[in-house]
């Protein structure tokens, strides 16, 4: 093969507001698109799940999953703000594979925000 895929080189969605949307983004979760967003290198996941997945609510095409560091402070900071974070330690969170939280940003999009094993 010639040529492959060496990552994600951005994400599209819609948006009511989108730049209500981008601000709330910058303001909680450090995601300054303006007009890229650097990022630091790391594994992805890229995983079609069944159409009747449970994974996320079945009204959303899709989740958007983050790769954090210092979850903890991040919720904290979230929750300070007035963000619901759900977090379900005994199902999610795995040694071998990190630790998971939920929020729901303004326009009812699902985000997780993982924070991988150290190495």
């Amino acid at each position: 093969m010639t040529g492959h895929v060496t990552g994600i080189g951005g994400l599209f969605f819609r948006a009511a507001d989108p730049a209500a949307l981008k601000a709330w983004y910058a303001t909680h979760l450090g995601i300054d698109s303006s007009p890229v967003w650097p990022q630091a290198a790391g594994p992805t996941v890229f995983a079609p799940f069944a159409a009747d997945t449970d994974y996320w609510p079945a009204d959303r095409q899709w989740m958007l999953n983050l790769r954090v560091t210092g979850l903890d402070a991040l919720i904290a900071s979230l929750q300070a703000s007035g963000i619901a974070v759900e977090t379900r330690p005994e199902e999610w969170d795995h040694p071998e594979v990190g630790r998971f939280a939920r929020i729901v940003d303004p326009e009812g999009n699902n985000v997780e925000l993982w924070e991988p094993p150290e190495a």
